[in-house]
């Protein structure tokens, strides 16, 4: 070849490289940098005091002397808007009773009224046949109340989402007990607080276009049409917000599907599963692929097997999954039913053709120097090669044990049948022969697509996310960096 081609031909090669390279570099940060800095939300972010309010009375944690002055402090901050809401309320009895009084109710009504029992749309469902005069138009003022307290029950709830409980109120699940933990959704939760959204259809041409329509219309001349400025103008006073840094993220259980606390017993779970597989599958794909490699003859059996091997590393993992299920679960019962011994057997199957392979790929690539020294010196085949052949391919067979590890961590399919749930306690180590376990793959794919409310808890979902980048990313660098030791000690 003409020595200027060649020049033209190693230069568009390079730069082709290059360019590759470049492109990798763009698409990588197109994809992790969202993921990146959504996540990190999940650990830097503005507490509310709804925030350390739960932190304090779930974990113990914070100074509860502080603690306890910013909760009565926003409290205090509160007071006139639960003011407003009590006030507003009175003015719906107080129509109920005028209207008893303009048809002539029966004593029973106003025992009601004077008493408040039961709650006010009861009473009114009571009190319609108990109107003696000029009944059906009592009963349409009853329906028309009705409706108003329906209106100003939809906005109460709207402040017990954005602040918590209003004063005397008890709830037994989890997130009724506290208010907006986050500065961000508190902002959201405002907007739904001060707007109601009706659609548009006066465009035939067009799908209905959704209007915001301000709440306060629907209250004008009420006790309650100075909230919706009070909430706006104090929403900062009400929540106290603060920048915190929370890195127990990682470390605290989990509470009310995610509302509150971290990702631990998913980041456990993982590590269970991803360490398990590898003690499964490594061991057993290098015994093969020695075997494959220094032992095994070129018959048609050990082609079949080879074919057998590449073709499992083709076939999908949802296929492992239910293999798994049948096999270990229902067969060989290694558990009663779904633990983390059966999703890494499991899992370890997935993997063992991709070490296998990449491992006998390794051993052949050894140079039959070694081989043949260690033979003239009286080794056995055996001892040949699992002190010296082995050793001398341990790079590669990180190589493959890397690969493996990071797909066995960023699984999915396999576990859902063998391993995984939705929730749970982080498990003991010996508790993984028997339990199942919550993980990382599991539960960003369960938050995304069946979470009740996903976009209430998107941060832990992102927080999810960048927690298992981080940690494959990590077990890749430390498998890494334990293979240049290797190569380092074996160049001498």
């Amino acid at each position: 070849m003409h020595l200027g081609t060649r020049k033209v031909l190693d230069r568009s090669f390079a730069g082709l490289g290059i360019f590759s390279v470049v492109l990798m570099s763009a698409a990588l940060l197109v994809l992790l940098g969202p993921i990146f800095v959504r996540g990190l939300g999940a650990f830097v972010f503005r507490a509310t005091v709804e925030h350390h309010r739960f932190i304090l009375e779930h974990f113990g944690r914070g100074d509860r002397r502080q603690v306890q002055g910013r909760i009565a402090a926003a409290r205090q901050s509160r007071e006139p808007l639960y003011d407003m809401i009590a006030r507003h309320e009175d003015e719906l009895w107080q129509s109920f009773r005028a209207i008893a009084d303009r048809h002539k109710a029966e004593a029973a009504v106003y025992e009601m009224i004077e008493s408040r029992e039961p709650d006010l749309p009861r009473a009114l469902r009571a009190a319609r046949y108990s109107l003696t005069e000029d009944g059906r138009h009592g009963r349409d003022a009853l329906d028309a109340l009705e409706q108003r307290w329906e209106v100003f029950e939809e906005l109460r709830e709207k402040v017990r989402v954005l602040l918590g409980p209003l004063p005397g109120e008890q709830f037994a699940l989890l997130r009724k007990q506290y208010g907006q933990t986050r500065w961000g959704r508190a902002q959201v939760k405002l907007h739904d607080l001060l707007y109601d959204y009706d659609y548009d259809y006066s465009d035939p041409n067009q799908m209905g276009r959704k209007v915001y329509v301000p709440r306060v219309e629907q209250f004008e001349g009420t006790a309650v049409e100075p909230l919706f400025a009070y909430a706006e103008d104090n929403l900062h006073a009400m929540l106290l917000p603060r920048w915190t840094f929370y890195w127990r993220f990682l470390f605290d259980e989990s509470f009310d599907a995610h509302f509150f606390g971290g990702i631990w017993p998913a980041v456990l779970g993982t590590l269970y599963l991803t360490v398990g597989t590898m003690l499964i599958a490594g061991p057993t794909g290098i015994i093969a692929a020695a075997y494959l490699a220094e032992y095994a003859r070129q018959t048609w059996r050990v082609s079949l097997i080879r074919t057998c091997i590449s073709t499992l590393a083709g076939v999908p993992s949802i296929v492992f999954g239910l293999f798994g299920l049948a096999f270990f679960v229902n067969t060989l019962h290694v558990s009663d039913s779904r633990s983390v011994l059966a999703g890494a057997l499991t899992l370890a199957v997935l993997v063992l053709p991709t070490v296998i392979r990449a491992s006998e790929e390794a051993i052949r690539a050894v140079p039959q120097t070694y081989k043949e020294a260690a033979l003239s010196l009286g080794a056995t085949k055996w001892r040949t090669t699992f002190t010296v052949v082995l050793p001398a391919a341990l790079p590669g067979v990180l190589t493959s044990i890397i690969i493996s590890m990071g797909r066995a961590a960023g699984e999915t399919a396999p576990i859902i049948f063998t391993a995984a749930v939705s929730l749970g306690k982080p498990l003991k180590l010996w508790q993984t022969l028997s339990q199942p376990t919550p993980a990382l793959p599991w539960n960003i794919y369960n938050l995304a697509t069946e979470h009740e409310a996903v976009d209430e808890i998107r941060h832990v979902q992102y927080g999810m996310v960048l927690t298992l980048i981080v940690m494959v990313l990590a077990l890749n660098v430390t498998a890494i960096i334990l293979r240049a030791r290797i190569s380092r000690k074996l160049r001498g």
